[in-house]
């Protein structure tokens, strides 16, 4: 924000993406009610479904993006000496040198949408929905889970900067496997696509950061007539395991630092 005419351009370039985005969907609903037949992702609860990827994705890009991508460069400087010289832990400090506020754009984009998607939801003529006080805290919790497992794939990439000195090129793979978390779960799982499924699932579940607290808003999970508890439960476990692998990465990384006058 140093820079005040780049931070508003930064902030209407955002927006702009997701009016471009919006526009986009709502020419895709002019010719299918909902997205995959029998899947309940209608307009407007896939318009929660989109408002869950931008509060996501927003936070990430906000506090943890930026310093990802400039962590192969305090390797290359020696900036990250003075790092493990600091009375903090080195992976806490790395993680949130920099904050990204035009980034939050798109968060603030995204309650907009949502609020309007909530609103005409609870206004349909038949089986209005109106999410419970419990659904409104578990969508918080779950999408915290969510950016928890971003932030533990994307500190995992950029720990590998420290054997491979410069690694865009994986860093450019969080980009393409975070593309698959942008749409409902269901479309994968058919056909071939079900490999796509149980692998961004289970092993690297990035289908769970936003499914998971968009069903709860949008498509309530009832103990007594749902078979999705399963996932929910998943997801807790992915973002415990993601953080502890993550955790585990870094600290085998910084193991295998040798110093940049070395």
């Amino acid at each position: 924000m140093t820079f005040r005419t780049n931070f508003i351009l930064d902030c209407v370039s955002s927006i702009g993406w997701t009016l471009m985005n919006v526009g986009f969907y709502l020419i895709i609903f002019q010719f299918t009610p909902t997205i995959g037949q029998g899947t309940g992702w209608d307009q407007d609860r896939f318009f929660i479904f989109l408002a869950t990827t931008w509060f996501i994705n927003s936070l990430v890009q906000a506090f943890f993006m930026p310093n990802a991508e400039e962590f192969s460069e305090l390797i290359r400087t020696g900036g990250l000496d003075f790092a493990l010289l600091k009375p903090i832990d080195t992976q806490f400090l790395i993680s949130f040198r920099k904050v990204s506020w035009s980034s939050l754009s798109n968060f603030a984009a995204g309650l907009v949408i949502a609020a309007v998607a909530l609103y005409r939801l609870a206004h349909h003529e038949t089986d209005p929905l109106v999410p419970s006080a419990l659904s409104v805290v578990l969508y918080v919790l779950f999408c915290g889970c969510g950016v928890v497992i971003m932030y533990s794939l994307m500190i995992c990439l950029s720990a590998t900067s420290v054997w491979l000195g410069r690694n865009q090129t994986l860093y450019n793979f969080w980009f393409y496997i975070t593309n698959f978390s942008r749409y409902p779960m269901e479309i994968y799982n058919r056909g071939w696509g079900t490999a796509l499924y149980g692998l961004f699932t289970f092993v690297i579940p990035v289908l769970v950061v936003v499914n998971v607290p968009a069903r709860i808003l949008a498509q309530p999970v009832n103990p007594e007539t749902s078979d999705q508890w399963w996932l929910v439960g998943w997801a807790l476990v992915a973002t415990l395991v993601s953080l502890a692998g993550s955790r585990w990465v870094f600290r085998r990384a910084l193991g295998s630092y040798r110093s940049a006058s070395s």
